[in-house]
């Protein structure tokens, strides 16, 4: 069974939380429900939230399907595939991020045109 399940507008999505970034991971499950209207940044949508953590496991190389804490701007990120910062096909961020979960299955995002609304909770 899934931890997470995150919807982006009409599209549900299952997620499972990674081993790293501990402090990031608890602050966000003890936040949860979050949501947000998102912006986009290539095949990456993120939105604002009222975690406050700072870099920990950080890397700016994602996975696809990465669910995201970007320290800086307070925001959760899902990457699906290239944004303005990748080198090929590959999900990169703008600047260091602490993953804390990967959607297991982002082929639905192939349809996501501009920004979205955002929503993630427990499983």
């Amino acid at each position: 069974m899934a931890d997470l399940r995150v919807t982006v507008d009409d599209v549900e999505l299952l997620a499972d939380w990674t081993g790293g970034n501990p402090e990031t991971r608890r602050a966000i499950a003890e936040a949860l429900p979050l949501s947000g209207d998102a912006a986009r940044w290539g095949e990456e949508l993120y939105f604002e939230t009222p975690v406050d953590v700072p870099p920990e496991e950080t890397s700016v190389e994602v996975p696809v399907g990465a669910l995201a804490y970007w320290p800086p701007g307070k925001a959760l990120c899902l990457f699906w595939g290239p944004t303005p910062a990748s080198e090929g096909e590959a999900p990169r961020a703008a600047s260091p991020v602490n993953v804390v979960a990967v959607v297991t299955d982002v082929s639905a995002l192939a349809a996501v045109e501009g920004g979205a609304h955002v929503g993630v909770e427990s499983a």
